[in-house]
C-alpha cells in the first residue's frame, strides 16, 4: 500500500494523528525534500528504506514506488496532497499498475498562514469566496490573471508566486484596485522561521523582495476582518 501523506505546511505537530501512525509503522519512506520537516521523517523509525525525492524524476518515483509496492511505503508531500503536489500523475501510475493507494489530507499553508495572522477567509459582506491560485512563471496558467483578479470580493491567496508579485501587483493596479489594498505575505509559514509582512498593494513589494523560499501572499478586503454586516450563522 503506498500512502500518500500531508506534512501541512512546516509545524511537525500540524501533521494527523493517522499520519503520523503511518509513519510510524511504514517501513519505506519517500519525501519530497527540504519542504518537509524533519521532525517528521525522524517519526519513520522502523522504516528501512527513506529517500528523498528532490532530484528524482517521474519514471524515477514510479519505479521507487513500484519497487516497495508489497511493503507499506509512506509517500510525504508538504501541505496538503491535494494542492500543487502531484500526485495525481503518481495515482494515475498507481492505478495502471493495479497498486493500492490512500491519500492522507494535511494542513495547507494558505490555512497556516490565516492561523498564525488569527484571520478568518470569509467576512461578511466582503467575502465568502476563497480562491488559491499562483501567478503564471515557468508554469503555465489556464486561468488569466485577469480573469483572477476579477474576483474582487473574494479572498485571494497565492501560492509559488513570491518571486512573481511584481507582476501581481502590477496587474490589479491596472485593474483599479485600489493602492491601499490589504496584501500580506507569510513567509514559511508555521515553521520556526515563520516572518509576516503586512502592507498594501501599494508597498509590499519593497517589504519582500528579499524573499527567496517559500511564502503564500494573501490579498483582498478581507485582510481588514471587518463585516459590512452581522453574520445570520447565530441569529435564531
Amino acid at each position: 500500500m503506498i500512502y500518500f501523506i500531508g506534512a501541512g505546511p512546516g509545524d511537525a505537530k500540524l501533521v494527523t494523528v493517522k499520519a503520523k501512525e503511518i509513519l510510524e509503522s511504514a517501513e519505506v519512506v519517500l519525501y519530497t525534500g527540504s519542504l518537509v520537516p524533519k521532525e517528521v521523517i525522524s517519526w519513520a523509525k522502523e522504516a528501512e528504506i527513506i529517500e528523498d525525492s528532490q532530484g528524482m524524476k517521474y519514471d524515477e518515483i514510479f519505479d521507487f514506488l513500484k519497487k516497495y509496492a508489497d511493503k507499506k511505503v509512506a509517500r510525504v508531500h508538504t501541505g496538503d496532497p491535494s494542492l500543487y503536489s502531484t500526485i495525481a500523475k503518481q495515482i494515475e501510475f498507481l492505478k495502471s499498475e493495479g497498486i493500492e493507494y490512500e491519500v492522507i489530507p494535511g494542513v495547507t499553508a494558505a490555512f497556516g498562514a490565516a492561523a498564525s495572522l488569527g484571520v478568518e477567509y470569509t467576512i461578511p459582506g466582503v467575502s465568502q469566496t476563497l480562491v488559491l491560485s499562483r501567478v503564471e512563471g515557468k508554469t503555465p496558467q489556464p486561468e488569466s490573471l485577469e480573469n483572477i483578479l476579477r474576483l474582487k470580493n473574494s479572498s485571494l491567496v497565492f501560492y509559488l508566486s513570491i518571486s512573481l508579485i511584481n507582476k501581481l501587483v502590477k496587474k490589479a493596479l491596472e485593474m483599479g484596485y485600489s493602492k491601499d489594498t490589504p496584501c500580506f505575505v507569510v513567509e514559511k509559514a508555521t515553521w520556526k522561521e515563520e516572518k509576516i509582512y503586512k502592507g498594501t498593494i501599494e508597498n509590499i513589494e519593497e517589504k519582500v523582495s528579499h524573499i527567496k523560499g517559500v511564502a503564500i501572499i494573501m490579498m483582498g478586503e478581507f485582510l481588514e476582518q471587518k463585516e459590512k454586516y452581522e453574520s445570520h450563522l447565530y441569529v435564531k
